[in-house]
Parts: C-alpha cells; sequence; structure tokens
C-alpha cells in the first residue's frame, strides 16, 4: 500500500510544480463530466479535493467552489437539454438510462416534492442526471433549478469535502 501512497505523491508533487490551478481544473472537468456521463466517478474527486484540503495542498472555499462550478454547469447542461429537446426525443429513442419510465417517475417525484428533492438529489445515486433533465422536459423553473441543485452541491460536497478534510487531520489517530 505505501508504493501506491508513493506513488499518488509522485503524481501529485509533478501537478503542484505547475501550481494548484491545474488541480482545480481537473477537479473542475471531473465533476463536470460525472452527470454527463454517471459511470465516471466523480465523487471520488471531490473526496481528493477534500484530503488536499487536509493535506494543505488546496485552499477550502476555491476547491468547494470548484466542485460546485463543474457540477452546476453540466447539471444545467443536462436540464438545457431537456428543456430544449423535450419528452419526445427522449421517448422516441428510450434511452436505458433516461428511458420512458425513469422519466415519467422522476416527473411526478419532482411534481410532488418540487425543490425538496433537487435538494437531496445528489445524495441520492441515479437520478441526479436523470433529475436535471426531467427537470428540463418538465419546464421547471431554471432559477428554481439552479438555486436548489446548488445548494445540494454545496451540501454534498461539503459533507464529502469535510469527511475527507477530518480523516486526513486525524490521520495518526486512526493509524494507532
Amino acid at each position: 500500500m505505501s508504493d501506491s501512497i508513493q506513488a499518488v505523491n509522485a503524481f501529485l508533487d509533478n501537478l503542484f510544480v505547475h501550481g494548484p490551478w491545474l488541480v482545480y481544473l481537473v477537479i473542475l472537468v471531473a465533476c463536470f463530466i460525472e452527470n454527463i456521463f454517471p459511470p465516471f466517478p466523480g465523487d471520488s474527486f471531490i473526496v481528493a479535493a477534500g484530503a488536499l484540503v487536509g493535506l494543505g495542498r488546496l485552499q477550502l472555499i476555491p476547491a468547494l467552489l470548484t466542485v460546485i462550478c463543474g457540477g452546476m454547469a453540466s447539471v444545467m447542461v443536462l436540464y438545457w437539454f431537456g428543456r430544449r429537446y423535450g419528452r419526445d426525443f427522449f421517448w422516441r429513442r428510450d434511452f436505458k438510462y433516461f428511458s420512458r419510465r425513469d422519466i415519467e417517475a422522476v416527473e411526478k417525484r419532482l411534481a410532488r416534492w418540487g425543490g425538496g428533492i433537487l435538494v437531496i438529489s445528489r445524495f441520492v445515486v441515479g437520478i441526479r442526471a436523470a433529475l436535471a433533465v426531467a427537470a428540463g422536459i418538465g419546464r421547471y423553473s431554471s432559477v428554481r433549478m439552479f438555486i436548489y441543485s446548488t445548494i445540494s452541491y454545496l451540501l454534498f460536497a461539503g459533507l464529502l469535502m469535510y469527511i475527507a478534510v477530518s480523516l486526513v487531520e486525524n490521520l495518526e489517530v486512526i493509524e494507532r
């Protein structure tokens, strides 16, 4: 295990030679990709950002804002895609991840719980991207979509980063 940790540290050292902006850029792109391509492990980049904050290699506020901006950019792209192309586009194609049944279920939840479901959306794997598309299809308010999704990102990323920072700062205690 120590060899892999050394390899990760060497990789990070090479990135940080160019300044932290490159690391922030990687985090931003990773958080954007996660919503567009759901199998991508974007949450692990949030945890990694938190660990780097705990190690003093990144600053908390810029790291958190980077995560939120990357994620929100892709959420709004998906929202506008759903709004632009509408229900028929998805129903005609019956995609695996955006099937007719999936979209109908998400639309019902959104109609029933509105902003509440958007706030918890980051915490529920599997509905994140579909919810953004369904909100666009259902012509949910773009301002509300942005506000509630930003709150969701702030809570989710803040929690993951807090856990990562706490683990890094208490690593000596954990190792005992």
